[in-house]
């Protein structure tokens, strides 16, 4: 069963978006945590069981600019946890979608993450997402 994890939003300036949010949640982001191999800085705050993410590119060949030059700020993906990531990958291939990695990676906030290509999905990027703790061969 898939259950919300969080919503991304690519955000030009970071700094000017907590700020934005932090007034209309009510509540300051809980951490911001850099991402290098996305060159990516993100913010999270946390909302019920959910969280939003703000993500700030950290260098122009990064996803998040080349997203943000090509659609303007906005949501970027939107996130599931997973119990298994490695058996969600099959089955989703199995399924007929198509990923865009072949192996969960390291993202932000203790995670092992995968994407599913936008085009398998109606025009959104999914992310699939697993505690580190609880992955198969991980701590």
């Amino acid at each position: 069963m898939y259950q919300l994890e969080h919503i991304g939003i690519a955000v030009k300036d970071l700094e000017a978006s907590n700020a934005l949010f932090a007034r209309l949640l009510g509540k300051a982001h809980f951490k911001i945590e850099e991402v290098a191999t996305e060159n990516v800085l993100t913010s999270f705050f946390q909302t019920g069981e959910s969280k939003v993410e703000l993500l700030e590119a950290t260098s122009p060949d990064s996803p998040i600019a080349k997203f943000i030059e090509k659609r303007g700020e906005g949501i970027h993906h939107i996130a599931f946890e997973v119990a298994d990531i490695y058996t969600e990958m099959q089955r989703l291939k199995s399924e007929g979608f198509q990923l865009l990695n072949d192996e969960p990676k390291r993202g932000a906030d203790n995670k092992l993450v995968c994407f599913i290509h936008p085009k398998s999905a109606n025009g959104v990027l999914v992310e699939l997402c697993q505690e580190i703790k609880e992955a198969r061969g991980e701590g």
